[in-house]
């Protein structure tokens, strides 16, 4: 017995999935953008990885880079290059809070604003997210099977 989707299906779970990201990006980027940028270079630094200039590069950064992200997901254009560009931004992201977490520090995750601590639910929620955008980076790659003749 085989087992295939229906490209309608794929279609839509593609738009709802790059949607979702979209949003996502969004309001991560809302959150840092809403509080000074010396806030956002506080949760930066914690994670003890950057110098100074650097923390100061991605406090300012970071959160218009997430901002053009969830635009470029949202809008679909070039899919492949968004949602690859957004599955390796989440593999960093989790590459850096595995190893916060597994070192012990007692620090504020920052993605998604203030108040939010570095936990198991922290990494299970960035791992999911990580997850379903490497879905649809695979998707994006998709290319449509036809039927031979």
């Amino acid at each position: 017995m085989s087992f295939s989707l229906s490209s309608t299906f794929i279609r839509r779970l593609t738009v709802a999935l790059r949607l979702a990201m979209g949003l996502m990006f969004l309001y991560a980027a809302w959150t840092k953008l809403t509080q000074p940028w010396i806030q956002v270079a506080m949760t930066v630094e914690a994670y003890q990885l950057l110098p100074p200039g650097a923390v100061e590069f991605v406090a300012r950064t970071l959160p218009w880079a997430e901002l053009a992200l969830g635009l470029w997901l949202i809008s679909g254009v070039w899919l492949r290059w968004a949602a690859s560009a957004a599955s390796a931004l989440l593999a960093a992201f989790l590459a850096v809070l595995v190893r916060s977490y597994v070192k012990g520090m007692q620090i504020e995750c920052g993605c998604f604003g203030p108040g939010d601590p570095l936990s198991a639910y922290t990494l299970a929620r960035d791992s999911t997210l990580l997850l379903l955008s490497l879905l649809l980076t695979a998707l994006a790659f998709r290319r449509a099977c036809r039927p031979s003749a």
